[in-house]
């Protein structure tokens, strides 16, 4: 998630109007609301004074702001925090182990992931059982998801085409009218 969704998901998180935050951080009040616009929609991004100004307010840190950096340990917090957010992700224990859950009933997109999830532990447990080789688990990881058989996945044509076939046809679809 870009940090601008991220501003907006806490904004409306605290009940916030774009106005009030953009004053809040120092905007003038006459375009406050326009430039926090610009900053959620993406078209602006805030600099880290600002990042940290905006994280203030929204009582948050500013790494949950930020595109966390998921190759430091903070970053990945952040992360698997933007996921509980957006799509339900738990974290709970069994049999003494620390388990991150989807929770499929968050929404499509949360059930979409679940679904890739079950896929890559497919893959996994075909690994574990030496029913693929390392390099056939790694093809299948990096080249995600070209490989994955589990789900269907259609390319879908330009609205270009779209609208050619629709001139092509146009007659025959009078036709059948």
């Amino acid at each position: 998630m870009a940090i601008g969704e991220r501003i907006h998901f806490f904004r409306l998180l605290r009940g916030m109007t774009q106005k009030y935050l953009g004053t809040a951080v120092g905007f003038p009040e006459r375009s406050a609301d326009v430039r926090l616009a610009q900053y959620e929609t993406g078209s602006r991004k805030p600099k880290s004074d600002l990042t940290a100004a905006l994280a203030q307010v929204l009582d948050v840190s500013p790494q949950a702001l930020d595109v966390p950096d998921i190759d430091s340990q903070i970053g990945l917090m952040h992360t698997l925090f933007t996921l509980e957010d957006v799509y339900g992700l738990t974290v709970s224990e069994a049999d003494g182990e620390v388990c991150l859950k989807v929770n499929k009933d968050k929404g499509k997109e949360a059930y979409e992931l679940l679904q890739m999830l079950y896929a890559w532990k497919e893959q996994a447990d075909k690994l574990s059982a030496g029913k693929i080789s390392k390099d056939d688990y790694d093809r299948w990881r990096y080249y995600y998801p070209k490989y994955d058989t589990t789900q269907l996945w259609a390319k879908v044509p330009s609205q270009e085409l779209s609208d050619t076939l629709v001139e092509a046809f146009q007659d025959k679809l009078k036709k059948d009218e």
